[in-house]
């Protein structure tokens, strides 16, 4: 009787205990207490520049994998201090899919045509860089594990003022984002464009679907070691950004969504704003009616003010 009644009992409560949220992988705690050093950033294509900048294909350390990414650094003599940089983050695309120099082309363009270094890191298991994917970076810490090294790569070039270090993030790479700032005070600005960025139990009620046909998702991994937000929320609360917005400390975000986005529900972004307020921090909130996932009607205005704010915060 007793075995059942204990049996009973995890399953009403989930798979672990509140306190063991904090040593899930995700759990922020953790990722703070974890090191990213990265590595020096070292050139595997030479491509052709852009306007007023140079395009290479690099590739750093994280974990042992060798993580290739997209690199633009303006031409000229660097201001007093070096460059302002954007570690840039991109959205879901299938890993088998993806390829380095492909789509995001305008945005990256946008913000190395400004005077900006520019990092777009590839995620483990996309394009050419080693490891194998996870899916999305919801469930488990590895992308943005991947995304902190190519922070501290960065700061390996002498021609990176490392105190003018930005990020920016599209879909599954605004969670990245928000979720690497917290964990790291090295970046002092972000930009989120419809951005997965709700606590888990939104996440979990507006995105039902999500990783249940990906093979490499992790979510129900998540699932299996924390059960669900109801029957463990002080878990999610160690594992979810969300709950940690008051560490930013003053550092601003910028967020845009479109009402008419099906990819990523506007409420999302909404709670994000709604929960930096509460926390005390600064943030802007663009609204976009009717626009889709990618800003497309308005992708001009919300590349301008995406600009604008890391001229003026970085």
């Amino acid at each position: 009787m007793l075995h059942i009644r204990s049996a009973l009992l995890l399953a009403l409560l989930g798979p672990m205990t509140a306190a063991q949220g904090t040593d899930h992988p995700l759990s922020i705690e953790r990722m703070r207490a974890r090191t990213y050093p990265g590595s020096t950033l070292t050139t595997q294509q030479t491509l052709s520049p852009g306007v007023n900048y140079t395009r290479r294909v690099v590739s750093y350390q994280s974990d042992g994998l060798r993580i290739h990414a997209l690199l633009t650094v303006p031409n000229g003599i660097p201001p007093k201090g070096g460059w302002p940089a954007i570690v840039f983050n991109h959205g879901y695309i299938p890993p088998n899919l993806y390829r380095t120099t492909e789509r995001y082309v305008a945005y990256v363009d946008a913000f190395a045509r400004a005077g900006f270094v520019v990092l777009k890191p590839d995620y483990r298991g996309h394009g050419r860089s080693q490891g194998r994917p996870t899916g999305t970076s919801y469930w488990s810490p590895e992308y943005t594990t991947d995304v902190l090294n190519a922070v501290s790569s960065l700061h390996t070039l002498p021609s990176v003022n490392r105190a003018r270090l930005g990020m920016w993030g599209h879909s599954m790479g605004g969670h990245i984002t928000l979720r690497a700032m917290v964990v790291s005070p090295d970046i002092k600005a972000g930009v989120i464009w419809a951005g997965v960025v709700g606590p888990y139990e939104l996440l979990f009620n507006a995105l039902p679907q999500w990783g249940r046909s990906d093979p490499n998702d992790s979510r129900a991994q998540l699932l299996a070691d924390l059960g669900r937000p109801e029957r463990n929320p002080a878990a999610y609360q160690a594992i979810s950004p969300n709950a940690s917005l008051a560490d930013l400390r003053g550092r601003p975000l910028q967020l845009h969504h479109a009402t008419g986005d099906t990819h990523v529900p506007y409420s999302l972004s909404q709670a994000l704003a709604n929960g930096l307020k509460a926390a005390g921090q600064p943030v802007t909130f663009y609204t976009y009616t009717n626009d889709n996932h990618d800003l497309s009607r308005n992708l001009k205005t919300a590349l301008e003010r995406s600009v604008a704010f890391f001229k003026k915060n970085l």
